[in-house]
């Protein structure tokens, strides 16, 4: 998608005489180059290694019954050393693609391996234990080997880690695994700047935001949602408003830290809707969530589309949900959209006199 707006943007430059053809084309084969831009080649070398996965799997357990304990665990042993050698001399060889399906198979096996002991030898343990063991076993290939593929890997068996303790625990507070989410999800952050897997990143901020749902779902009062709330407008105006101590570390981060600030305010907002689902509370809430979206619309909404279309999307389901839920009455319901309309019709009244201002003193200063 990136380099598809990239590429149009080198291209009407070019018809515009602003960039010579050449350096375009230069610029766009050295983003082609970088490791983490989208490869075709790569992506089927993946699917390869997860559909080879498969068709193991599937073929021991077609011969389960035939098939010798000892000669079990020999085999699936072998298989993740095999796995891992294999990748280790292909990096060495410069074939960095076939090694990272090399390794995102040897972290299957693993995973096999774990389950297979665990039932032949009838190991106490539980799903957690397991799956924070095969969690494990990614993370130290992924730290060893540099690898962007096992890292992506390791943040969705993060997700699989969480998984695994809400069922366990039956959404029951545990001050031992309570914690792993969110330590997996660290974890994660901590590989992605050692192997350069910046796609993973999100994978563990989902992580995190699945699990403060989690704890707000073990709360019975409302103030968990409020923190969400407040935390999460506060860190994204802390994260955008021009000037700020964290607005230049952001810029260099990427559109990540702002679009799940506001997503924490977001899940906050959504939380209290369970709360207050009627009358003159809910009436308030709605104003609140209104006004969230045009702050992060009038702060980041023009340079970040994930923070723009995440605000486009709270906003219409704020006004569908109003239109289902009656407040007080169907003509309180009118007005409060009467008023909210023209609140919004001045706000952008303002804004593009605000934006023809700046645009012209721009254009004097550069005169």
């Amino acid at each position: 998608m990136y380099r598809g707006r990239l590429k149009r943007d080198f291209d009407l430059w070019v018809e515009k005489g602003l960039l010579a053809r050449p350096s375009a084309d230069a610029m766009l084969a050295e983003y082609d180059q970088r490791r983490s831009a989208f490869s075709v080649g790569g992506v089927l070398t993946m699917l390869a290694a997860l559909l080879i996965s498969a068709s193991i799997l599937l073929l021991i357990a077609a011969n389960w019954e035939e098939i010798p304990r000892g000669a079990k665990v020999i085999s699936v042993v072998a298989l993740v050393w095999v796995f891992h050698l294999s990748a280790g001399v292909a990096f060495g060889r410069g074939a960095d693609r076939l090694g990272g399906a090399a390794l995102v198979l040897g972290v299957m096996s693993f995973g096999g391996a774990i389950a297979l002991i665990g039932q032949l030898y009838h190991l106490s343990g539980d799903t957690v234990d397991a799956m924070l063991l095969w969690f494990s076993g990614a993370v130290v290939s992924a730290f060893l080997f540099r690898s962007a593929a096992v890292t992506v890997a390791a943040g969705f068996l993060a997700f699989a880690v969480s998984f695994a303790m809400v069922d366990q625990f039956d959404w029951e507070w545990d001050w031992l695994y309570g914690w792993s989410p969110i330590v997996c999800a660290v974890i994660v952050l901590a590989l992605v700047y050692r192997t350069g897997a910046d796609r993973a990143r999100h994978l563990a901020y989902l992580v995190g935001l699945s699990w403060l749902g989690w704890l707000y779902g073990l709360s019975e009062e409302v103030w968990p949602a409020v923190v969400y709330a407040l935390l999460g407008t506060l860190a994204f105006v802390a994260l955008t408003v021009k000037g700020s101590p964290l607005e230049a570390i952001a810029r260099r981060a990427g559109a990540a830290p702002a679009f799940y600030a506001c997503a924490l305010a977001v899940l906050g907002l959504l939380a209290l809707h369970f709360e207050y689902d009627a009358g003159g509370r809910l009436a308030v809430l709605a104003a609140a969530t209104i006004a969230f979206v045009l702050l992060a619309l009038a702060l980041d909404g023009r340079d970040n589309g994930a923070v723009r279309y995440l605000a486009y999307t709270v906003f219409a389901g704020e006004v569908l949900y109003l239109s289902f839920v009656t407040i007080d009455s169907m003509l309180g319901t009118s007005g409060f959209f009467l008023l909210s309309g023209l609140v919004v019709a001045v706000l952008a009244f303002v804004v593009v006199r605000m934006e023809k201002l700046f645009a012209r003193r721009a254009e004097e200063a550069g005169r």
